[in-house]
């Protein structure tokens, strides 16, 4: 596997060899593993964890990071194009991270660059190894990743992180609830990919319908840049999440975003045993530098 564009791309056992190189590196790092490597980061659109996380990846492990962080800054605001920029970069870097709100974008730079690509967000469509870090962090707080119950809500139709996720689910025979408004419902082409792979998952209007029988609860911001304001404004505050909501939840209940968050989680959820979402976006790290040791090496 040269690139990693699609979850679509990794089956079962290449997940769990990620997931366990992860564990591996989270308790016993090694500084040298990634030792005269150069990563080139391109965000052509706004990133925090996944960016920093990526280059705080490859830095910890002997490497070096080049890149830019908005696309004002390159030549595509000179009219170059993705192609030409990809192939450039992949002269200077020994593997690309790429995220542009182009569906359809990391793939066009794989094809072009004979360098490894990871995706890190293609639109509204893929983000694969956000998923990777989430079943991560859904193994380490759950203690395994079979037959978990886990409800998605708010924006299922542009999370592009709920995409991927659903498609990682699948390969865990997990149950899956999905709630949002109508018009932000999962796309078809998803729930089509897993009905055939017989995955089991309904949809509701509430949190308060699944809340008492979930083992996970993936909560989403509404994007607003994926919308005119006046759409925006009328199902912004869909979904918020209170800590009184918890009161029958089950003990074992961790709540996850892959963040930022806007509204949707009351704060003073922060402070429950029930809030992993911080140690999540921490986890990002380590499977990152799992994966990029992997496809460098070319293990996957």
């Amino acid at each position: 596997m040269k690139d990693l564009i699609s979850f679509r791309d990794l089956n079962r056992e290449k997940v769990e060899a990620i997931l366990h190189f992860a564990k591996k590196l989270k308790t016993s790092p090694e500084p040298h593993l990634l030792e005269n490597k150069i990563l080139g980061s391109c965000f052509f659109e706004p990133s925090t964890r996944t960016r920093l996380s990526f280059e705080a990846a490859i830095s910890r492990a002997g490497g070096k990071v080049i890149g830019f962080s908005e696309m004002g800054s390159t030549s595509s605001a000179k009219g170059e194009s993705l192609k030409d920029s990809m192939k450039i970069i992949g002269s200077y870097a020994d593997i690309i991270v790429i995220r542009h709100p182009l569906e359809g974008s990391a793939r066009l730079a794989g094809e072009v660059t004979d360098k490894p690509v990871i995706n890190a967000g293609d639109g509204a469509n893929q983000h694969p190894t956000q998923t990777l870090l989430d079943l991560f962090s859904m193994k380490e707080c759950q203690t395994k990743l079979e037959e978990l119950n886990i409800a998605f809500v708010g924006d299922l139709k542009y999370g592009r992180t709920v995409h991927s996720l659903s498609l990682g689910c699948a390969l865990f025979n997990m149950r899956l609830y999905f709630i949002s408004p109508s018009q932000l419902a999962m796309p078809d082409s998803i729930c089509s990919e897993l009905r055939k792979r017989g995955v089991k998952f309904s949809f509701h209007k509430s949190i308060e319908e699944v809340l008492d029988r979930i083992d996970i609860l993936y909560m989403t911001r509404i994007q607003k840049e994926r919308f005119e304001e006046g759409d925006y404004s009328k199902i912004q505050d869909s979904y918020i999440l209170k800590k009184e909501m918890l009161a029958q939840v089950k003990p074992n209940l961790k709540i996850f975003h892959p963040l930022p968050r806007v509204n949707e989680i009351d704060p003073a959820i922060d402070d429950t045993p029930y809030a992993y979402f911080f140690e999540q976006a921490a986890n990002g790290i380590f499977v990152r530098q799992a994966i990029l040791s992997l496809m460098l090496n070319g293990e996957l």
